[in-house]
């Protein structure tokens, strides 16, 4: 007889998801599309659950952030009642330290270990360098953070330390001895204290559970019901501990969409929820293909790029609503009349009545809305960057145009003691001495070249000299000026940033922008121009709802949120796909999956744009292809304007845009 439930699922859920909420014993495996209502089952299948009467303790639901399992159950309260309160929630790391806390004796470690935050960990590394005797290289050796993403990339994704620098971080292959001593000195001390950071959690929690059979059979006892949220994000470790605390009923949930699996970067291994039903026999597919977030033309494009995907769940996005024109591709005549473009139609959208929060522009790399941000800045709209650091703000950028600024104005204090601090041996009260000595010469960047300087510092000095001597020897346009400096800087950034591939190709796409620059003095303009505010890190959290901004992000920080309209640039092949993953399968796989995670971002509109062509220094490859992803696409997917022209200066709307 069927159970008596206060709540009817049928009428609040389509059928997909009311098969899954009432699905109870054995491994299922729910694929839930993009926008399809995945957190929403989540919740209805534990209040499900309760009402039937399991008891909530017995349920454990493991997400990503403590934020989302916490809504979750909130959520599963207000449906039901106060029991929901007491299903088990949180995150992999808090059931670990859980674990851990009452069970660690048996596998040598105290359980009144110490957790480390990610400062504490930044701390003992720098301490252990400094005590270690060890004369580790300066310049080339990578910095405390660099070392914390490499030794947790070697726990997440199970990989030797040597393989994770030799494949993320070459540039330091050179120190990989020094690199592995100080792992060791740092595992040591960790061991010796008792003290585990976040990836010893996931790491010895796992340990726990396999050498453990009494006490893996007891938590597998405890938790009879297991669901775990995005798990195409798992990483192997993750995987491995939903495999051994389900040993006695194999009664898990797991939900996730492989078409978003899109960060191996930090570790997550798409792999695991390919082999979800290898692993766990008997296994149950369920998939949420039903979108509530976006119109038909944009979900036609969203299952068109995926169906190029080599390895995936078949699926199909449909939704019930009605009417929408086919996403554009737009191949504009430059950079330039691209950012025009995206201008343009925002501001056609706000005459519709469309709000600025309700647009957002995404793009894979963060450097690929720099020109955007110039234009934006020139128009007063107010915008808010994440996923990277707004244009003006980059330290390496603000250092580059420094250059250009005592060129321009060689009385600029904050200029000159930006880039002599860059010199070895020159701190801030020698920079201070020098840039007054300039100041009291009175002869332009001559002054700089009469300074009598000290022995001890004239080596330090002269390289600087040179360059401003080479600039100003013979007129030259300003994208030449910046080739200039670019060699000059390029070794000082080396020794100042860990990451400066990437930042290079930062600057080299500055330099694209040079390019359409006569004179100094309006590119300076240009770049001083007022930003609108900071960025916000690698999350987006729009702590304002009220306020009123565009929306700049990288797509792998817009996952999981919808805008009404929606602009993906750079869509030309070498940018998106980037060179290294078109090398890559896998990675390429991967690509694809982020274009499909920035298109079914958008709910009403959606536009995708590209120069026609684009010179890339690093390789000095002229690009001039769309997305291998978009090429093949039929025209019914994706309707196409083969050249925006140039349009000059002039919008169309002239108004400001108010925050």
């Amino acid at each position: 007889m069927p159970f008596p439930f206060r709540i009817n699922y049928s009428k609040e859920l389509n059928e997909r998801q009311y098969e899954a909420v009432l699905h109870k014993e054995g491994p299922l495996l729910v694929i839930a599309g993009a926008g399809s209502g995945k957190t929403r089952t989540l919740t209805y299948r534990v209040v499900r659950l309760v009402e039937e009467n399991i008891l909530p303790k017995s349920i454990l639901l493991l997400t990503f952030t403590r934020k989302a399992a916490q809504e979750m159950l909130n959520r599963a309260r207000m449906l039901l009642d106060q029991r929901c309160e007491q299903v088990s929630g949180g995150t992999f790391h808090a059931f670990s330290n859980i674990l851990l806390r009452k069970y660690a004796s048996t596998i040598g470690i105290d359980s009144s270990f110490t957790i480390l935050d990610r400062a504490d960990t930044q701390h003992l590394i720098s301490t252990i360098k400094k005590d270690s005797g060890v004369p580790f290289p300066t310049g080339s050796f990578p910095k405390t953070q660099t070392l914390i993403q490499i030794f947790g990339k070697a726990v997440n994704k199970e990989i030797p330390i040597d393989e994770i620098v030799l494949a993320d971080y070459p540039h330091f292959a050179s120190n990989l001895g020094p690199i592995l001593q100080l792992h060791q000195s740092y595992s040591r001390h960790k061991s010796n204290h008792h003290l585990l950071d976040y990836d010893d959690l996931l790491k010895y929690a796992r340990h726990l559970l396999e050498k453990n059979p009494e006490i893996r059979k007891r938590i597998s006892e405890r938790y009879r019901y297991i669901m775990v949220d995005e798990y195409q994000d798992t990483n192997k470790v993750q995987a491995d501990i939903l495999y051994l605390i389900t040993q006695t009923h194999q009664n898990i949930m797991a939900v996730g969409d492989d078409s978003q699996s899109i960060y191996a970067f930090r570790g997550a291994t798409f792999q695991n929820i390919m082999e979800f039903p290898k692993r766990f026999t008997k296994t149950k597919i369920i998939r949420l293909e039903e979108n509530y977030r976006s119109l038909q033309p944009i979900l036609r494009l969203a299952n068109s790029v995926m169906d190029q995907s080599v390895n995936r769940y078949q699926k199909r996005l449909f939704t019930q609503k009605q009417g929408g024109a086919a996403p554009l591709l737009i191949r504009t005549e430059s950079e330039q009349t691209q950012s025009r473009f995206v201008i343009q139609k925002i501001f056609e959208f706000l005459q519709k009545g469309i709000l600025l929060k309700e647009i957002a522009v995404l793009f894979r790399a963060s450097f690929h809305s720099f020109d955007l941000e110039i234009e934006l800045n020139k128009e007063d709209i107010p915008f808010l960057k994440v996923g990277g650091f707004q244009f003006s703000e980059s330290a390496h950028i603000k250092d580059f145009l420094s250059y250009f600024k005592v060129l321009a104005n060689p009385y600029d204090r904050i200029g000159w003691l930006r880039i002599l601090l860059l010199l070895e041996k020159i701190g801030p009260k020698r920079a201070a001495a020098i840039f007054n000595l300039i100041s009291e010469k009175q002869s332009g960047i001559h002054g700089f070249f009469e300074i009598p300087f000290q022995t001890k510092h004239e080596k330090e000095i002269d390289p600087l000299k040179t360059l401003f001597r080479k600039i100003i020897a013979a007129p030259m346009p300003p994208v030449n000026i910046g080739e200039t400096i670019m060699k000059y800087y390029q070794p000082l950034m080396e020794n100042k940033y860990d990451d400066h591939p990437k930042r290079t190709k930062e600057i080299e796409h500055l330099l694209s922008i040079l390019e359409r620059y006569d004179s100094l003095e309006p590119f300076l303009t240009d770049m001083a121009l007022e930003p609108p505010n900071t960025s916000a890190g690698n999350t987006l959290f729009l702590s304002g709802e009220k306020e009123n901004r565009l929306t700049l992000s990288t797509i792998h920080s817009a996952k999981g949120l919808e805008w009404r309209v929606l602009f993906i640039l750079w869509a030309l092949d070498g940018r998106f796909p980037t060179f290294h993953a078109i090398r890559n399968p896998e990675e390429l796989e991967e690509e694809l999956r982020l274009l499909y995670v920035a298109v079914t971002r958008a709910k009403d509109h959606l536009f995708i744009s590209y120069p026609k062509e684009s010179y890339d220094r690093t390789t000095g490859m002229l690009l001039n292809r769309p997305s291998r992803f978009l090429e093949d696409v039929p025209e019914s997917s994706l309707s196409r304007i083969e050249s925006y022209p140039e349009r000059g200066r002039q919008v169309i709307l002239r108004r400001r845009v108010v925050p």
